[in-house]
């Protein structure tokens, strides 16, 4: 009678627990679904009346009818492609270090403890720090080259944290295999450990793209241009010189225009950069789906 009792009670707290996680979840997607019917609405004027003309146009200021969004959208491809140049390579070589080679020493468990602090650490110190450092101290100027600098020390330890995790998931039966036939620790983790952790690290390294790809304190402080001039129209080695721009720094110029046609803007720059930064998550995940392995 006893265990019948407990039994039931342990089966009505986990459906309890259930409840709460899938109205979590439910609460979750319903602030998502709001927030892109909101945004639809407030820009379907843009999308009705000039369609794929406002993706294509150039940013202008003076006139809402021609404004557009190509150059942020083009800045923010160029950030990310410095991103990914910088810091995936940087960052899962440092989880390999990590994790195959440092061991349980003193060193490698502080540097671990300081990565995961430094992930959660603000987007404007990143600013504050590329400003210092790459702008001022190694006089690298206000460019595009210092924003993805800024950017790659803000997702670094993003990189460290999900690639260590996906080494950390390899079993060490292929460690030892590997090792067992006469593979050196180099030709095991090349050959066996990196592939196999392949679609863990490809997953981390898509999510932190797309928190490059929404962050605006980075590149406003390095000195992205507020201003709707012909900012971002020139190439990419052209930018590395001057001015430049991204998808969330165009948002904030177009917000401080005033009129209804500019809100209209906003609302349709900012559902274009929430359809991107989920178009990059939603990648992330058919990647992990595709390509894990179970062990």
């Amino acid at each position: 009678m006893t265990d019948g009792l407990t039994k039931r009670g342990s089966d009505v707290r986990g459906k309890i627990v259930e409840g709460v996680l899938i109205a979590s979840l439910a609460a979750t997607l319903l602030i998502l679904l709001v927030l892109i019917i909101d945004l639809l609405q407030r820009s379907w004027p843009v999308w009705t009346e000039r369609g794929g003309d406002f993706l294509s146009a150039g940013l202008n200021s003076s006139s809402a009818s021609s404004a557009g969004v190509w150059s942020g959208i083009k800045g923010t491809l160029m950030l990310g492609l410095l991103v990914a140049v910088i810091a995936f390579p940087l960052g899962i070589a440092c989880a390999v270090y990590l994790e195959e080679y440092a061991g349980r020493s003193r060193f490698a468990r502080l540097t671990q403890v300081n990565v995961r602090n430094l992930a959660g650490v603000p987007s404007i110190v990143y600013g504050l720090l590329g400003l210092g450092v790459f702008v001022n101290t190694l006089g690298i100027g206000r460019n595009i080259f210092a924003a993805g600098l800024a950017l790659s020390a803000l997702v670094l330890p993003i990189v460290i944290i999900t690639a260590s995790e996906a080494l950390r998931a390899v079993p060490v039966s292929i460690r030892e295999g590997a090792l067992g036939v006469g593979a050196t620790q180099w030709e095991t983790v090349r050959s066996h450990v990196l592939p196999a952790a392949a679609p863990g690290i490809l997953t981390g390294t898509v999510l932190s793209l797309a928190r490059a790809a929404g962050e605006a304190a980075p590149i406003l402080l390095v000195g992205a241009a507020t201003g709707l001039l012909r900012t971002g129209d020139k190439g990419f080695f052209d930018q590395l010189g001057g001015a430049f721009t991204a998808m969330p720094v165009v948002i904030f110029a177009y917000a401080r225009q005033t009129g209804e046609q500019f809100r209209e803007i906003t609302a349709a720059a900012s559902l274009v950069l929430l359809v991107l930064v989920l178009a990059m998550n939603t990648f992330a995940i058919w990647l992990r789906n595709r390509y894990d392995r179970k062990w």
